[in-house]
């Protein structure tokens, strides 16, 4: 009986969905929203959540845009509907006034996202729907609020609770292993021997998050070498036809690069999360590493230094220079300027050693004249560094670092 019951029920959605679809035809995607807002059916809902995704994704530039202004002014708060609920709930509290003004101040557009990520797929199909905004917000600001109800609804679903750490090797599907070349964003992986040469070697490691409703797509990802002592180059670490170390013998773990997957996600952080798990990760399994450091590129490097014109950062070394700047260029804020330091920083890790020469490709003499930089993460400082960066600002250096920064007189 349950069987028949089953195949009756998926016959019966079937039809009323081919029902809603043919009804839907000629309609446009703002009439299809409003009607979705008010369905009360699951099979209604989900048929026409993928009847609106479907027309967005075939809009074109022009169509997107009218979708978002729609979804801005017919999908608004009630600014005074808000005020009265409010002060229903201030002159007498209860579930009843707190529930009718939390209705008030949620924009409908919210629970339109919400009922939208009910379809298979739709998770993603919304993130590549916020990518789209963050490039039309860049020429049109009044579309900024709309950017809150995603990051708003985006911070929940993407969770740390609901996020799975997998580790990417060479055996891993090939639909990943194109992605991880595709997003790789601090050094570029030229081939797929190349990406071999960072995947299948025993002292090399890659770690991913991936969220259930994305099961194929990372959302960030980091590549790390397990070494003997702090590297002071990338070109050491990426060399073809090194000899691999074996794993137990490592007494270094290095991340060498971090690549945030998914611009529609911009906003929603990972790295934190992503680094103290590998690092737990990492101890657990191989008991002979001491120490966990980065290998980071400086990408504000270069272009500060072109706009800061003082002779003591003209005649000092290209190490000071970076140090001076990681340790004292700072936005109004008073967080660093260059962005990841602010990361690294703000995880709790601590501005190690500055190197040159450190990576001559292109990108690296363009954006930091070749300067890289570790970053240590002590597990016995973390929380400490972490807290007084939040709370006093304050950037964690080692002793040489803190040394060549001084170098650099105070008229610089």
């Amino acid at each position: 009986m349950s069987y028949f019951g089953g195949l009756f029920s998926t016959v019966f959605e079937r039809r009323f969905a081919r029902a809603v679809s043919s009804d839907a035809k000629g309609r446009g995607i703002n009439e299809l929203c409003l009607e979705l807002l008010g369905a009360q059916g699951e099979v209604s809902g989900s048929t026409l959540a993928r009847l609106i995704l479907d027309q967005y994704a075939g809009a074109d530039e022009t169509g997107k845009r009218a979708f978002f202004r729609f979804m801005m002014s017919d999908l608004e708060i009630d600014p005074i509907a808000v005020v009265e609920s409010l002060k229903d709930y201030k002159d007498a509290p209860s579930k009843r006034s707190y529930r009718a003004y939390a209705r008030a101040s949620e924009p409908k557009r919210q629970e339109l996202l919400r009922r939208l990520n009910q379809v298979h797929g739709g998770t993603q199909r919304l993130v590549s729907m916020r990518q789209d905004l963050l490039r039309m917000m860049h020429d049109d600001p009044t579309l900024e609020p709309l950017d809150v109800d995603f990051g708003h609804l985006f911070r929940s679903w993407f969770n740390r609770g609901f996020l799975e750490l997998r580790p990417i090797n060479w055996s891993s599907p090939a639909e990943v292993l194109e992605k991880i070349i595709a997003y790789e964003a601090v050094h570029a992986i030229a081939s797929w021997d190349d990406l071999r040469r960072r995947l299948q070697p025993t002292d090399r490691r890659c770690f991913g998050f991936f969220h259930p409703a994305m099961p194929d797509e990372p959302l960030i990802f980091v590549e790390v070498a397990l070494i003997q002592g702090i590297p002071n180059s990338i070109q050491t670490l990426l060399v073809d036809g090194r000899d691999p170390i074996d794993a137990e013998d490592a007494d270094t773990a290095v991340f060498y690069s971090i690549s945030n997957c998914q611009s529609g996600l911009a906003g929603v952080s990972f790295g934190n999360s992503l680094i103290k798990q590998v690092v737990a990760d990492l101890s657990q399994e191989l008991s002979g590493l001491k120490t966990f450091v980065t290998l980071s590129p400086i990408p504000g490097l270069a272009k500060w230094l072109a706009a800061t014109d003082a002779p003591a950062l003209a005649n000092a070394s290209v190490e000071a220079r970076a140090a001076h700047y990681l340790l004292e260029a700072k936005r109004e804020d008073r967080q660093p300027q260059d962005p990841v330091a602010r990361f690294h920083l703000g995880n709790g890790a601590a501005v190690y050693a500055v190197h040159a020469n450190a990576d001559t490709s292109e990108n690296g003499m363009t954006q930091s004249g070749g300067v890289m930089v570790n970053y240590l993460y002590d597990l016995a400082q973390i929380t400490t560094n972490h807290e007084r960066f939040v709370t006093e600002k304050t950037v964690a250096a080692s002793r040489e670092v803190r040394a060549l920064s001084a170098s650099v007189t105070p008229a610089a």
